[in-house]
């Protein structure tokens, strides 16, 4: 989008102030850049500044580096809700805990930091979080999204912060679901689109108790899946798959 030639002072990008993203960056983009290309579909509608949730689907173990390195280019840093055992890892630890990432246990509950806390921070310095609304790699067979689990939509509505669907579509190509080599050549291609806000206005006001975090949750995963079908050119199953109705865990690597 053209630049405005307004003489207000233009705010500085979060990517611009010195930080350790940049030593994250210059690690990771460059060996990002040379497993996959991105091509970007309204990259226009990722807000530059002011705290929102980035919601994506979820599909393979990479998707996290590939979905940071698009927040990256666009201009935003990315936080992710991260496993609380990476936070105890040597060196990667470090650089989880100084890059801002969330630690997340297990139950969900996140520590170090409150949820309260965490959402309150995020809003009070415009941040943004990436968060999967799944919770886990998808256990749809054809990797279509499936159930979402409410941490989004909580946090959304708890503290009034835009949702930001977003989709892509070919990082399976890079690493597959649950596969623990890297697809290195030839170079990949991974399709994003970003989508309006989503209208949680039906919801503002509403007592969060599971009956609204459900429909809510059920809004943002339409969202997520009306950007996957434009991606794949096809639609999606009419009901979303349910692993609790396939006796199948929702954490934790499967095989099916």
């Amino acid at each position: 989008m053209p630049e405005s030639d307004s003489p207000v002072k233009k705010q500085r990008s979060e990517k611009s102030r010195p930080s350790v993203f940049w030593v994250l960056a210059g690690i990771l983009v460059p060996i990002g850049s040379m497993l996959a290309r991105f091509r970007i579909v309204d990259a226009e509608k990722l807000p530059r500044s002011g705290a929102f949730i980035l919601a994506p689907n979820h599909y393979s173990e990479i998707d996290p580096v590939m979905m940071g390195m698009v927040a990256w280019k666009l201009g935003r840093l990315p936080r992710f809700l991260a496993k609380e055992s990476l936070f105890r890892v040597p060196v990667a630890g470090w650089f989880l805990r100084r890059s801002g990432q969330v630690p997340v246990s297990r139950g969900g509950n996140a520590r170090g930091a409150a949820p309260l806390e965490v959402a309150q921070k995020i809003v009070d310095e415009g941040q943004i979080v990436v968060i999967y609304p799944e919770g886990s790699l998808t256990r749809d067979p054809d990797m279509w999204p499936m159930r979402g689990k409410a941490g989004a939509a909580r946090m959304a509505l708890e503290h009034d912060i835009p949702v930001i669907p977003m989709a892509h579509w070919g990082t399976q190509q890079v690493m597959a679901r649950y596969a623990k080599k890297i697809s290195w050549f030839p170079r990949k291609t991974i399709d994003v689109k970003i989508g309006d806000p989503v209208d949680l206005s039906a919801f503002r006001g509403r007592p969060l108790d599971n009956a609204t975090l459900t429909e809510a949750t059920a809004v943002i995963m339409d969202a997520i899946t009306a950007l996957l079908e434009d991606l794949r050119g096809e639609k999606a199953p009419a009901q979303r798959w349910d692993p609790s109705q396939h006796n199948q865990k929702e954490t934790g690597r499967f095989d099916g």
